[in-house]
């Protein structure tokens, strides 16, 4: 068993090995200083999971206990450090579909909605057997739907149906590993068909990894095939895209600098924070390597992390000392301002600037948080 998990492993990593060589040999960051770093976190927001146990869920008094511990201490974590707009690093809750909870929801948007992050759309599905494309269309709309009606998600330009981001779960995004834990060949075009605007859910850490990596683009087959992700369409400046769901991915890169931190051979980086595996200023480096950008625009780096933020066991690395550790030397290091300049974004902003960045526009890319996407809730306000 330990022998089949380990090949699964290295089948994966084989089939993206050939993209990240000659992405080594032919990208590098650009001259210009100071980098404008566009940081974001997915979190697969999962407070039914229970520690260390898959597919087993804790009673509804053990969520509710988990999320206002979050929403109590992580503020308190992170706040006192923050970006050149003055915001702190805020996560993204992917939620569940398949776990909605109105009473959890208006908990995890009230902290939301008092700036602490945004809400989008998480799927596991398939896990029993494949999924069905009817089943999912339905699990999509009635989940967006209900977001909404909390003043979650957002509208384009202001205006028209609720639109989203997506985390797949298990990471078989549109069936691509294999037909496990999936099974809907046309989930790419179910998710643009529902308004999804931007697919995060990669990288994988799993056999459902693809051979392109480090980029944001568009998907360059039909969507309703399997795995239209394989192939895309970089994004570039000049240029805006036509396809949605564009896919956004995180740093994807071989950590050789290990070996000097105590590890006894080089590892996968692939931007996930976890208790075991903080942030920290060396795997901030290697985020900055992967060089995420829309051609034409090097200097905006595009680094999109992800966690399981009510994972128990990482607690550490969402609000203990290794986050903390992490923000106050990105923030008050002597990088800041001079290497660097930060806008700590969700993932609905990110897009944004992703999207202002195809259009052309140039100058801060934290002016961009709001440039087509709008939330919700803010327009209500309004």
């Amino acid at each position: 068993m330990r022998q089949t998990a380990s090949w699964k492993k290295i089948r994966a990593t084989l089939r993206w090995l050939p993209a990240y060589a000659w992405q080594r040999c032919v990208r590098r960051l650009p001259d210009i200083r100071p980098l404008l770093l566009v940081i974001g976190v997915a979190d697969h927001f999962e407070p039914m999971t229970r520690a260390g146990a898959s597919g087993e869920r804790v009673d509804f008094r053990e969520q509710e206990r988990r999320l206002k511990k979050w929403c109590r201490e992580y503020p308190a974590a992170v706040g006192a450090w923050r970006d050149d707009e003055g915001q702190p690093l805020r996560h993204t809750y992917f939620y569940p579909a398949e776990d909605y909870d109105e009473a959890l929801i208006d908990r995890l948007a009230e902290h939301c909605h008092s700036g602490w992050g945004e809400i989008e759309i998480h799927l596991h599905h398939g896990v029993e057997g494949p999924d069905t494309k009817e089943k999912t269309l339905r699990s999509l709309i009635e989940f967006r739907d209900a977001l909404a009606a909390h003043g979650c998600l957002s509208r384009e330009n202001g205006a028209g149906p609720p639109r989203y981001a997506f985390v797949h779960g298990n990471w078989a995004l549109a069936n691509s590993d294999n037909g496990r834990y999936c099974g809907v060949n046309e989930e790419m075009q179910i998710l643009a068909d529902t308004g999804c605007y931007a697919d995060v859910t990669l990288p994988a850490p799993s056999t459902a990894q693809i051979g392109k990596i480090n980029a944001v683009y568009e998907c360059a087959l039909p969507l309703k095939q399997r795995a239209p992700h394989r192939r895309g369409f970089d994004l570039q400046c000049g240029r805006a895209p036509g396809i949605f769901p564009l896919i956004i991915q995180g740093p994807l890169m071989i950590d050789f600098g290990r070996r000097k931190h105590g590890w006894p051979f080089p590892g996968v980086e692939n931007g996930e924070l976890s208790g075991i595996n903080p942030p920290t200023l060396r795997r901030l480096r290697l985020w900055q390597e992967a060089a995420i950008s829309v051609r034409g625009r090097p200097d905006w780096l595009f680094i999109k992390l992800h966690c399981h933020g009510m994972e128990p066991r990482d607690e550490s690395a969402m609000f203990g000392s290794g986050i903390r550790t992490f923000l106050q030397g990105l923030v008050e290091g002597p990088g800041n301002r001079t290497e660097y300049r930060l806008h700590f974004v969700t993932v609905r902003e990110m897009v944004n600037i992703i999207l202002a960045a195809c259009d052309g526009l140039e100058g801060n890319p934290g002016e961009y948080r709001d440039y087509r996407f709008r939330l919700i809730e803010a327009l209500v306000r309004i």
